[in-house]
């Protein structure tokens, strides 16, 4: 084959490259949980442009400093054990809209979980849509309750007594208009 065909087969890094652009899910590439590269569907998903992120905080696409700080802490014990973490988890729009995402990640290296990690995130508010208000506090006990965690461990996970769970928890049924914690979780994730 002349030369000039062969220069005109992709390679495989700009076959790798195609293949994180035009993902249909949000990718991203961070470095001590900064935004280093994210694909279109990434960007798009929290109403910037890709260049508008790369450089900036993850703590820009959550809804408060907190939840970055906390679910930043239980992702990486969890990398640390693993090398992988995934939850389900409320994120923030540009616009400061709120919505459900599915995010899954793995470090490069487990000893240093956010040195180099690669994270895909999910939108997944067609079938979970935040309808309701919640604080930050509030938000976290709802994850931590779509993720099967009972009273006692959320207490324990949060630093705080099991007493003040069930009074977030009364609030949030309240809030939700839900009759019992089970109705309430339902609505919450899109199941009722």
């Amino acid at each position: 084959m002349p030369a000039s065909d062969a220069s005109a087969e992709p390679s495989a890094d700009a076959d790798l490259n195609l293949a994180f652009d035009l993902a249909p899910v949000g990718l991203c590439v961070t470095r001590e949980r900064g935004i280093q590269r994210c694909n279109d569907a990434f960007a798009e998903m929290f109403g910037y442009q890709p260049a508008e992120l790369a450089g900036r905080s993850m703590a820009c696409l959550y809804p408060s400093d907190s939840e970055f700080e906390h679910i930043g802490a239980q992702g990486f014990n969890v990398m640390l054990e693993t090398g992988r973490y995934s939850d389900e988890r409320i994120m923030k729009h540009r616009s400061g809209r709120l919505f459900w995402v599915h995010a899954a990640g793995r470090s490069l290296r487990r000893d240093q979980p956010f040195a180099c990690a690669v994270w895909m995130f999910e939108d997944i508010s067609a079938r979970r849509a935040v309808t309701v208000d919640l604080t930050a506090r509030e938000r976290e006990i709802v994850r931590q309750l779509a993720a099967g965690q009972s009273t006692k461990q959320i207490a324990r996970l949060l630093g705080i007594s099991p007493r003040t769970i069930d009074g977030h928890r009364a609030r949030i049924i309240r809030k939700v208009g839900a009759s019992s914690a089970s109705e309430t979780l339902a609505k919450l994730v899109g199941l009722a």
